[in-house]
């Protein structure tokens, strides 16, 4: 029982520093665009979990474990580390290099786009399991449920028996990283980048101007529904002329009524081939 609790606690230990980073500056577990890397942040995981075996197992065997003589033992505490450990976390570290040279030569090529984030982001945590455009993929998920279920697997079966060392897991075990990583990665490689819009804004005049990237080199900006002749600035920018509005009917207002401005605004998709980006909505010029 105490050496479940030292283990739990030596787990908080390291985790809770890192965390606390995270939080508070999240930026080297995050991708080009500043979301969360879903890569990224599993590896790092996997080498906070393993790390914490490991102290964890030199500390027991160091104080009750009967010293040096129980890890020289053929079935000793780490006979499984080369077997089914290390596998676990090379996954992880390969597809987050491989994902990291794939995005790098899209990027470089044109094909795929990360534009940085306008404002602070309400929902990182769900940056882990969605795609560049905010949708939820169903790759991203897979990959980061079946890791987090293996490693809620390896922390249970090693607080149940710290004494018995790295558990036993089936060597197989190893596959519920790797293929969800490989799958992940070939989902990087495969995947269309849509359009994605990052701010919206619209002037006095009628010039309606949209940031963001991944608008390839045939960008068409749809206002409610209506394709807009647009342009591609030098700045990576899209800009279009608003329609005059259409002169509507409406009732006489009392003159004690004060006239109520409107604020439904408008929404702004980009498509670019078919592909579309998520829509944007933009308050009525001023």
């Amino acid at each position: 029982m105490l050496s479940a609790l030292f283990a739990l606690a030596l787990l908080a230990a390291l985790a809770g520093p890192i965390v606390l980073r995270l939080v508070r500056h999240p930026g080297f577990v995050t991708g080009r665009d500043g979301r969360l890397s879903t890569s990224i942040t599993l590896a790092l995981a996997w080498t906070v979990i393993l790390l914490w075996l490991l102290c964890a197992t030199l500390v027991y065997g160091l104080t009750a474990g009967g010293g040096a003589d129980w890890f020289q033992r053929s079935d000793g505490p780490l006979s499984s580390l080369t077997t089914v450990y290390l596998p676990l976390l090379g996954g992880p570290y390969a597809a987050l290099i491989a994902a990291k040279a794939v995005v790098g030569l899209r990027v470089e090529h044109g094909s795929m786009a990360k534009p940085a984030p306008k404002g602070t982001r309400r929902r990182p945590l769900h940056d882990l399991i969605s795609n560049d455009s905010g949708r939820t993929d169903l790759v991203d998920l897979q990959y980061v449920a079946l890791s987090a279920v293996t490693m809620l697997y390896v922390v249970a079966f090693f607080v149940s028996d710290v004494g018995g060392g790295l558990p036993r897991l089936p060597s197989e075990m190893w596959a519920l990283t790797g293929a969800p990583a490989g799958a992940y990665l070939v989902n990087k490689m495969a995947t269309r980048a849509n359009p994605v819009i990052t701010q919206v804004s619209a002037t006095a005049d009628g010039v309606l101007t949209v940031e963001g990237g991944g608008f390839g080199d045939d960008p068409r900006i749809e206002v409610d529904g209506t394709v807009l002749p647009t342009e591609a600035t030098v700045a990576g920018t899209l800009v279009a002329a608003l329609p005059a509005p259409r002169a509507a009917a409406v009732p006489p207002v009392p003159a004690a009524a004060p006239a109520k401005p409107a604020t439904a605004g408008f929404t702004v998709v980009v498509t670019n081939r078919g592909l579309r980006s998520d829509p944007s909505r933009c308050a009525p010029p001023s």
